[in-house]
């Protein structure tokens, strides 16, 4: 856990007084946005970027964004993962356009400045005419902090950004619990943008479920016992058990629903990091949806799927089909959340505030840091966090 003290704001922001009431205002002003970027994008924030399974080669890159800015998750020739700002430290020009790749070396287009895979400058056409002061080390791609959780690599423009086990808190166990020892393999992608802000995206929570996903009625699936932990940081984790006596007679195929895995309890482990990552455990499919705002009004997520080294092959078909069907953003359970990002985004724009109600003992009282798996009161500390960060202070401070 990580704490943090209100910073003044020069954004114009009255919070409401109460801890469960958000103003709608937040959610599409151009000026919130940019401060957002300022303050948490390139603030003290570790964001995942990518998971060691999907760079496994020296040389294998990914290309990202952590807010707007361009980031390069490389494998070295030295087999080191770095991140990597994806900006020639010429012209500024974005060195690599692709999402996915294998190079030897990284070249900037635009005057054909050479970088090996670790970000350090080879060579650039017509030095002799350069300045008498510049020289190739100080030239280098710029590298970004980085580390790494169960395989799982964040980076952060901060020197201030804390140890990752403490910016994790107490989700750090129900990530590890998805993750297990960080040895995965790297089934796919499902990538979307959604007509939302970002933070629409990622109030996540358990009590709309039952209740918007069609799938979830259809299988008569209320899920078993679990609960949810909120940290001061603005994360939020929920460990529930799985039930497998759902309705399966709709399904062509219920192998679709079906829990193989007799590795691990059957659960369903789902962990929100702040400010933007989701990642689930659910059923056997393995996701970590990595994020990015595009602007105030849209916001693109990488749903990326993957099995556990040790899965036997017909357990990775499994894994590959349940993913590919069941939770991307044309998955038959989770369908509907897209359709509900847009006409969330379309209804912050008329005034007010938004409220949030499930599990809330008290509009005058800080959250509870445990709360119901189907409670969306685990939101609340992440507000919380929020309001903190971005320097808005209370109507009635």
């Amino acid at each position: 856990m990580h704490g943090t003290q209100t910073v003044e704001s020069p954004v114009d922001i009255r919070w409401p007084d109460g801890y469960a009431a958000v103003p709608k205002e937040v959610f599409y002003r151009a000026d919130v946005y940019r401060l957002e970027l300022e303050r948490i994008f390139y603030g003290p924030q570790w964001h995942p970027i990518g998971h060691a399974a999907e760079i496994p080669n020296k040389g294998d890159f990914k290309t990202f964004r952590i807010g707007e800015a361009p980031v390069l998750l490389t494998r070295g020739d030295d087999g080191i993962a770095r991140v990597l700002v994806n900006s020639c430290a010429h012209r500024g020009t974005q060195v690599e356009t692709r999402s996915r790749g294998n190079a030897t070396r990284l070249v900037c287009p635009y005057h054909r400045w050479l970088y090996d895979t670790s970000g350090k400058l080879l060579a650039c056409p017509g030095i002799e005419r350069f300045p008498k002061e510049f020289r190739k080390e100080d030239h280098s791609l710029r590298e970004l902090r980085s580390t790494s959780f169960r395989g799982l690599i964040f980076a952060t423009f901060s020197d201030d950004t804390p140890p990752i086990e403490q910016y994790l808190g107490p989700v750090g166990d129900t990530l590890g619990k998805i993750l297990r020892d960080g040895r995965l393999g790297l089934l796919g992608y499902q990538k979307s943008r959604f007509n939302t802000n970002w933070k629409e995206y990622n109030d996540n929570e358990g009590y709309h479920a039952p209740l918007l996903h069609q799938a979830f009625r259809l299988m008569e699936w209320q899920g078993g016992e679990g609960a949810g932990i909120a940290t001061p940081g603005g994360h939020f984790g929920i460990e529930a058990s799985l039930r497998e006596n759902m309705r399966k007679d709709f399904l062509s195929d219920p192998s679709l629903v079906e829990f193989r895995d007799k590795s691990a309890p059957p659960r369903s482990l789902t962990v929100a990091l702040f400010p933007i990552t989701v990642m689930v455990k659910h059923v056997d499919v393995v996701n970590l949806r990595f994020a990015f705002p595009v602007s105030p009004d849209e916001t693109e997520v990488h749903y990326a799927y993957f099995h556990y080294a040790d899965d036997k092959a017909e357990m990775v078909r499994h894994r590959l089909r349940q993913s590919s069907n069941f939770l991307g953003p044309s998955g038959f359970v989770s369908l509907e959340d897209g359709a509900v990002f847009n006409r969330l985004h379309v209804g912050s724009h008329a005034p007010g505030t938004i409220c949030f109600q499930a599990g809330v003992q008290s509009y005058d009282e800080p959250a509870d840091a445990i709360t119901a798996q189907n409670d969306e009161a685990g939101n609340l500390m992440k507000w919380e966090y929020y309001r903190q960060v971005m320097g808005f202070e209370r109507a009635g401070a």
